[in-house]
């Protein structure tokens, strides 16, 4: 891939190839073009880009380690393995990174009111936490599945002061969430920014969030080059919509020597219905505001989902891992609900570190891949955030007793 193709993606209408573009009502087509023009504006803007270093630095607390697990990389004995520690974020994943940038767009085009969706409730937390810290009103809108299963994250949402609003609507997950989020903001778009959080939906919101994110991979490849004095020759992230892995690759998809897995959620196994790999089954269509890989009936009708992890239970991904995994450049696999438990369980026992679920899906993954590679092999993990919200979860899966 040369750098001019990494560089005139998206096109000026969004698209990655087939994929990407903006397919949204009237009502929202003003919005997303004053957001376009904003966006580009505040990226050529010397004191915005100031403005995000220093809340990023001295608030959400970057640059995240890239830590040398040496416990797992003995056990497996294989290749070195590090972990780009997005769980020690404030907050506690990579979330908040996208957050911070929206929140200082929407500070700048006069917005007074924030929404969000949210699956895992990590990037709800994100969201009530940067609408805290600059006054503005929020609401979450969050399947009432994933509020059940991730209680945690749902009290920390209304303790920053956010109206987390729980939808009861078809699967009650993550798709619903983002279809009553989009309800709210045309009817708001005057007061309202919409902090979409993840690298997908109607354009800018995809390159926008990429490189909100990026910052992620520009850390990784300073660091590993200062630690190991040479470039990695894998990448693992999880994919969900795809913001943490996107966030990971982008820096390096110019360098054809490291190659990059995305993990999407095997759930029970790749059976109608019990999965959310849309790399496994998923035809091209349009959902949410854009076109990608997405989880259907031969009647366009979106598929039910399955995950133990909030964050990856969703039918569509990304665009620009649609043309990525399409141009050959990144491979996608997945792993299951059991993997990622024994995943989260290993990392938690062997490194004293307490992976999110949707993080546990690239630790299963790393630990499917290392032992066949050489020890002189270096592997990057996005540890995109942390378990606290799932130890419950967790707990009740593997059969540990909790304390009366």
């Amino acid at each position: 891939m040369s750098s001019a193709t990494t560089a005139t993606v998206p096109d000026a209408h969004g698209h990655f190839g087939p994929f990407g573009g903006r397919y949204v009502p009237e009502t929202l087509v003003h919005p997303l073009q004053e957001l376009e023009d904003e966006y580009f504006r505040a990226q050529q803007d010397p004191e915005f880009q100031r403005e995000l270093s220093y809340y990023l630095r001295e608030f959400v607390g970057r640059p995240s380690p890239l830590y040398h697990s040496e416990r797992l990389t003995r056990e497996l004995g294989g290749a070195k393995i590090y972990l780009k520690r997005e769980d020690l974020n404030h907050t506690g994943a990579h979330k908040i990174n996208n957050a911070m940038g929206q929140i200082l767009l929407a500070k700048r085009m006069g917005k007074t009111r924030i929404i969000a969706e949210t699956g895992a409730g990590q990037h709800g937390v994100a969201t009530a936490t940067v609408s805290a810290m600059f006054g503005m009103k929020c609401v979450i809108y969050m399947g009432a599945v994933d509020c059940e299963r991730q209680k945690l994250n749902v009290f920390r949402m209304k303790m920053l002061g956010a109206d987390v609003v729980p939808v009861h609507a078809g699967q009650k997950t993550l798709k619903e969430a983002v279809n009553e989020a989009m309800r709210d903001w045309v009817t708001n778009v005057r007061s309202t920014h919409y902090i979409l959080g993840t690298a997908y939906g109607a354009h800018p919101y995809p390159v926008m969030v990429r490189n909100f994110q990026r910052i992620i991979g520009d850390e990784a490849r300073r660091q590993i080059l200062e630690q190991e004095e040479r470039l990695p020759d894998l990448l693992i992230a999880c994919v969900g919509g795809g913001s943490n892995a996107i966030g990971l690759f982008y820096p390096f998809l110019n360098d054809q020597s490291v190659k990059m897995l995305g993990v999407e959620a095997g759930g029970r196994g790749i059976l109608p219905e019990q999965h959310a790999a849309r790399f496994q089954g998923g035809s091209l269509g349009v959902l949410q505001g854009t076109r990608s890989y997405i989880l259907q009936d031969e009647f366009g009708q979106i598929q039910s989902t399955h995950s133990v992890s909030a964050g990856l239970d969703y039918a569509a991904v990304g665009p620009e891992h649609a043309w990525l995994r399409d141009l050959g450049r990144v491979e996608y696999s997945y792993a299951t609900d059991d993997q990622a438990l024994d995943a989260f369980m290993k990392l938690a026992r062997l490194e004293g570190i307490i992976p999110a679920l949707e993080s546990a899906h690239a630790v299963a993954a790393c630990m499917e891949r290392a032992p066949k590679l050489s020890k002189d092999a270096l592997i990057i993990v996005n540890l995109s955030g942390r378990g606290d919200k799932d130890v419950a979860q967790v707990a009740d899966k593997v059969g540990l007793q909790m304390p009366v």
